[in-house]
């Protein structure tokens, strides 16, 4: 199922510090690529979490498909995935074991979280670490992973911070295709990042600065 994610006027904070989003207003819709950019600490990491979930708006609204958005647990029962910037692998699990855990959580069957997470990392060429335990793993090994991971997962919405800051030329290349390959499939993809290159690839793209933001480039108008 493809959804669409609305984001309108939200202000987003933590504790009782001021406001890092301040009306923000963005739509990640199905098989389109959002880039969100903007300098550390305009706010893409909060915008993704609001997102996810993970964050509850103190105005505003995040809406999946036009119903409210209740926590974490309400937009993974809806299919978003994030791949976080912290990568949030298990350190002390293998590469295939932090995907296998994902999938059969996710309601997968062993066989078959085991026969996704082989793919998932061949796709982006860890073929060959998926025994190896993650704090084995360089930091774009580890970064790679967390991709396969929410590759694997499958969601119909899919919200990836930074998730090429570690990676040479080659393989941000790789995953920017593989992102590619999501949206063509009908998901909506949400991609952080500060590489105006990555964000080029994109369909359209959302500025952050002191939180508020822009819309530099809007999704084209599908024939």
């Amino acid at each position: 199922m493809s959804r669409t994610v609305r984001v309108d006027a939200i202000t987003v904070g933590y504790g009782r510090g001021e406001p890092v989003l301040r009306g923000v207003s963005a739509v990640a819709e199905p098989g389109r690529m959002l880039a969100v950019t903007g300098p550390s600490g305009a706010g893409k990491t909060t915008l993704l979490w609001a997102m996810a979930g993970l964050l509850r708006p103190v105005e505003g609204s995040v809406t999946v498909d036009g119903e409210p958005l209740r926590d974490r647990d309400d937009a993974v029962g809806r299919g978003v995935v994030l791949v976080p910037q912290d990568n949030g692998l298990a350190a002390i699990l293998t590469a295939g074991e932090n995907l296998q855990v994902a999938l059969i959580a996710a309601g997968a069957p062993p066989v078959d979280a085991r026969r996704s997470s082989a793919a998932a990392l061949e796709r982006l060429g860890l073929a060959g670490q998926t025994d190896q335990l993650v704090e084995e793993l360089s930091g774009g090994q580890q970064q790679r992973t967390a991709i396969a991971r929410g590759l694997a997962l499958g969601g119909d919405v899919l919200l990836a911070d930074e998730v090429t800051s570690e990676l040479d030329a080659g393989n941000r290349q790789r995953v920017l295709e593989l992102l590619r390959e999501e949206a063509d499939r009908g998901a909506a993809v949400v991609f952080a990042t500060h590489d105006a290159e990555a964000a080029a690839a994109c369909d359209a793209e959302l500025h952050l600065l002191d939180g508020r933001a822009e819309l530099l480039r809007a999704a084209p108008i599908a024939a």
